[in-house]
């Protein structure tokens, strides 16, 4: 019998942990771009609804899958969803909760190096005398080599990125407790600290005077409800997505987290503190500080036009801006990425950890051999986004996996919870050890109003969205595809097919090696049996 020997160290430790992967580089760069870009107050509007009716509740569902799993020491998504449905294809299913996260972590650390060079450029004033949004905006395509081989042929880029793996491996490799848990009660506490003065400093800054706008305006335009919006179903589906990735539902890290946890440990109240940090740091600080900052100097309809010229440059080209015209400008842009930096790895290293209790579990894999083996994989294919990042390469991984295929696995995730596994069973697991009693109302919800929600979501993109993509009549960020990315935007999407193919055959492999029988389910691993002297369990595997 195999043993992955993994635990929390305690609460806090699983509470920073679990906020720490739901607050994500999503809370700073992309919540402020998708507010502006849809309307502000009217996509505040619809984005509570649904954080109410889809985001909270999948979150419980998702822990609750977690920690059902767990009882089977199952802390990947094909043995989550085998003990779940008793049925041949469920652990085929679960496949989805093993790619998508390996193909986010690629992308993802990729854009997480970013944040970390920027902190480097910020402390040393490397982009000091650039003067203009377009010439920002020229330097980050300078460090990203699109348009011309970049800074030093793309050098420096490459070394940020092993960095960043470096880093992200080497924290998976010391394990939930030793590892993860420590990062999370560094890193955690140092981004809310230095949110927490960015906001203050913007807070304070005077109006410009050739602008004539405060951070007042900047937060009035966030925050003010705007009914005009509610009838563009856009706004609702850009609103829906953005839950997805503050949350980090859909995932499959939420789960395997959850997997560690004891029946009598409460996931209710777990999952609502989770849920409030995330809000904290994404409405009240990832919203106090890039729009309010880039309003003052650029007035709303300029930052209403940033929003709308690319994804990342209002964190990464008008914020320096913004940071250059302040005294200690370089110190406040290092906080600046500093933070974006600790947001972005509390993230990844969690999306590594389905894919490592997968082959530590089912295989027997030591952990450091599994992560850094890991870390080989990322390395080779996040080299070609490096390479191939103004051919769509990247964007082509980010809306298969980390949009529409979030949404998919979502779907799936809750008609196996709510509809499989029955309400009444899914309803008393996420009660059990809990200290509260959640109204009837939300049972309501979580059986027929979030999957609905979920459905209607998925079929709309998938009409409006995904099949004029697959097709190639537009691209993710809505343009056309042009003849020269063809050749790049068909190499990412095989590479995509053949991560699927090699998971669903290391599956096969997995479940022949172990003896499991899909009709009889596995065998329930008694606590009593396993206890440590920790608060926590460690995993089991069952052969």
């Amino acid at each position: 019998m195999n043993s992955s020997n993994e635990a929390w160290g305690s609460r806090i430790g699983l509470i920073l942990a679990m906020a720490g992967n739901a607050v994500g580089l999503g809370n700073f760069l992309r919540f402020p771009t998708q507010a502006a870009n849809h309307g502000g107050g009217s996509f505040m509007i619809t984005y509570f609804i649904a954080l109410l009716l889809l985001g909270i509740p999948l979150m419980w569902i998702e822990w609750g899958i977690g920690r059902n799993g767990g009882l089977y020491r199952k802390g990947h998504i094909p043995g989550m969803f085998a003990a779940l449905w008793k049925h041949p294809a469920a652990k085929y299913l679960g496949a989805i909760g093993l790619v998508i996260p390996f193909i986010v972590l690629t992308y993802y650390t990729y854009i997480e190096s970013w944040t970390l060079a920027y902190t480097f450029f910020s402390i040393t004033k490397g982009y000091w005398g650039v003067e203009s949004q377009a010439g920002m905006t020229d330097f980050l395509h300078a460090y990203q080599g699109i348009g011309s081989p970049g800074m030093a042929a793309l050098w420096l880029p490459f070394l940020f990125f092993c960095l960043t793996l470096v880093i992200n491996i080497w924290v998976v490799s010391k394990g939930i407790s030793g590892g993860i848990e420590k990062l999370a009660k560094i890193g955690m506490p140092i981004l809310f600290v230095f949110a927490a003065v960015l906001a203050v400093v913007v807070l304070l800054l005077p109006a410009q005077p050739e602008v004539g706008t405060t951070a007042a305006d900047g937060l009035n335009f966030i925050y003010r409800p705007d009914l005009s919006g509610l009838g563009d179903a856009g706004v609702w589906l850009a609103s829906a997505g953005q839950i997805f990735f503050t949350l980090s539902v859909g995932m499959g890290s939420l789960q395997t987290y959850a997997s560690y946890l004891r029946k009598k440990d409460d996931i209710l109240l777990s999952g609502i503190a989770t849920a409030a940090t995330n809000e904290t740091a994404e409405v009240v600080l990832g919203g106090t500080i890039a729009i309010p900052a880039a309003v003052i100097f650029f007035g709303v309809t300029g930052v209403t036009q940033i929003a709308a010229s690319g994804a990342f440059n209002l964190g990464f080209a008008t914020m320096p801006l913004v940071f250059m015209q302040l005294p200690l400008g370089h110190l406040l842009g290092f906080m600046w990425f500093g933070l974006l930096f600790f947001a972005g790895i509390t993230s990844s290293v969690a999306m590594a950890t389905p894919i490592m209790a997968f082959f530590r579990e089912e295989f027997g894999f030591k952990r450091e051999r599994v992560a850094w083996t890991i870390g080989l994989v990322v390395l080779i294919a996040g080299m070609m986004h490096i390479r191939f990042l103004e051919f769509g390469f990247l964007d082509e991984w980010d809306y298969w996996a980390g949009t529409f295929g979030l949404a998919l696995f979502a779907t799936v995730e809750v008609i196996l919870f709510m509809w499989v596994y029955k309400p009444e069973n899914a309803w008393k697991s996420i009660h059990q050890g809990a200290d509260i009693q959640l109204p009837r109302v939300f049972k309501f919800i979580m059986t027929f109003v979030t999957p609905a929600y979920l459905i209607v979501i998925l079929l709309w993109w998938g009409y409006s969205e995904a099949l004029p993509i697959l097709t190639l009549v537009k691209n993710p960020n809505g343009g056309m595809y042009s003849p020269e990315v063809l050749p790049y935007v068909l190499l990412s999407r095989a590479i995509i097919v053949f991560i699927l193919i090699t998971f669903l055959i290391l599956i096969r492999v997995a479940w022949k090696r172990n003896g499991y029988n899909d009709r009889v389910g596995f065998r329930e691993v008694h606590e009593d049996a396993l206890e440590s002297e920790s608060a926590f369990p460690s995993h089991q595997p069952n052969r």
